[in-house]
């Protein structure tokens, strides 16, 4: 079953008329951006939705909820949407977003840029220091093939544990 796509205006307008709003991206990703009043329901571990009023789901770009529309369906009653494009057409549209620059990057985002930084790296070295270099390279690939394979990331648990992604309470 697919979920019909509503625009931001028209998920705007049925948030406002006591519709939910309800974001399916990781916790990371919410802490840094989000829509004023949704709710963060990460889609790896949505269940039941009770809501009075209609729900309208989104992620960054709409490609996770459309590719797992029926699964969304499957968690609520009444009636329910896709945000067409995302919390990125919601702000392309002009529309509130609630940010905390302060927030970490995304761990995935973090994985892209080590991974990449550690690639370029071997690569580089390999060419201008010793060939044994590029075992870096296919260290960090092999790495990715696995995560990729399993849904296991072994950087991603790493990273996920560093000092820049737990943020200490501001004392009052």
């Amino acid at each position: 079953m697919t979920l019909p796509t509503v625009s931001p205006a028209e998920a705007s307008r049925l948030a406002r008329a006591g519709g939910r709003i309800v974001d399916v991206r990781s916790p990371d990703e919410f802490a840094r951006v989000r829509i004023p009043g949704a709710d963060n329901r990460p889609l790896d571990s949505l269940s039941k939705i009770e809501a009075p009023g209609p729900i309208v789901f989104h992620c960054r770009s709409g490609m996770r909820t459309s590719a797992n529309a029926a699964r969304l369906a499957a968690c609520c009653d009444g009636e329910a949407y896709v945000l067409d494009g995302g919390i990125d057409a919601w702000r392309k549209a002009g529309l509130a977003v609630e940010e905390d620059k302060g927030a970490p990057l995304e761990i995935m985002r973090q994985v892209q840029i080590v991974a990449g930084s550690l690639v370029l790296v071997g690569v580089l070295l390999g060419f201008t220091v010793a060939p044994a270099w590029f075992a870096l390279s296919g260290f960090v690939g092999a790495g990715l093939t696995f995560a990729g394979v399993s849904g296991w990331c072994g950087m991603a648990r790493l990273l996920a544990l560093m000092p820049w992604n737990h943020r200490q309470p501001v004392a009052s």
